[in-house]
């Protein structure tokens, strides 16, 4: 089955759009992405192939998330998502998702998946977790860490957002700042006032980069005001 599906990807595979995607997820020495590997394989596509192999065992979706093309590792977490959503032992999911933090490597995989799997878990659990994940060497677990808290957004719950952004309001990679800002500006769109408790605090010291992400949706007056 791995095998028809490895043929499934490559038969829509692109050459002009693969040069184009290493580009756009920073593939360069020294950049964030550096290595990583491209088929150029539209979103759309490589979700269609997936649901044709929602039965894939952890084995396998292990053996997509060990290769360094980035369409393996994302189709892997399409279909770990599924299967977190049908399996009863959703806990097993859970490890194993966190086993594989280093394979859940660029910003794409993480905004897929975090939410839909660890965010999803954790709704009605201890949180610990997304502290320690906040703390990481890893660029990625602290991306992971912010972005689970989407889930918990969604169902009104804001306090796990606000204090992970708080570890992560020194952070110096711009992934960070892009992600805590997006995650403020979703609070602020359930609650505006809980968003400026945090803005009010915070916002002399906040990277540019995240209180613009933050405020995006404000009044012109408002968002000049923060910027100020």
């Amino acid at each position: 089955m791995l095998n028809k599906f490895l043929k499934d990807l490559q038969a829509v595979s692109n050459k002009e759009k693969a040069i184009s995607l290493r580009k756009y997820f920073k593939t360069g020495k020294g950049e964030y992405g550096e290595d990583d590997v491209f088929l150029g394989i539209t979103v759309p596509d490589q979700r269609n192939i997936c649901k044709n192999y929602t039965e894939f065992s952890l084995f396998d979706i292990q053996k997509l998330l060990d290769s360094k093309v980035h369409e393996h590792r994302l189709c892997a977490l399409f279909v770990l998502i599924h299967k977190y959503n049908k399996v009863s032992d959703q806990e097993s999911i859970i490890k194993f998702y966190l086993r594989n933090t280093k394979n859940i490597n660029n910003w794409d995989l993480v905004d897929t998946s975090a939410p839909s799997i660890l965010g999803k878990w954790l709704l009605d659990k201890d949180r610990k977790i997304l502290s320690k994940l906040a703390r990481s060497k890893s660029l990625w677990e602290k991306r992971i860490s912010i972005i689970s808290t989407y889930e918990f957004i969604k169902n009104g719950q804001f306090n796990d957002t606000l204090s992970i952004a708080e570890i992560l309001l020194d952070d110096k990679h711009d992934l960070i700042h892009k992600a805590v800002g997006w995650m403020l500006r979703e609070v602020g769109k359930k609650d505006i006032k809980a968003e400026e408790v945090f803005l009010k605090k915070h916002y002399k010291n906040m990277p540019r980069t995240m209180l613009r992400y933050a405020i995006e949706k404000f009044p012109i007056g408002k968002k000049k005001y923060y910027m100020n």
